[in-house]
């Protein structure tokens, strides 16, 4: 099945390919990164991008 969780899936792969390229960074920027992906993810699991 192709639905599977286990699965990459091109939005899995862009994620971890943002989080490696978000820990190779400095710490402060490494910190403002990862707040703005946290402010990116709570908004789409909240509903702010049903369009």
């Amino acid at each position: 099945m192709s639905d599977s969780p286990t699965e990459p899936t091109t939005e899995t792969d862009a994620l971890l390919s943002r989080l490696l390229v978000i820990d190779d960074q400095p710490l402060e920027s490494r910190a403002a990164a990862y707040t703005q992906l946290h402010d990116e993810l709570q908004h789409r699991l909240e509903g702010g991008d049903s369009a």
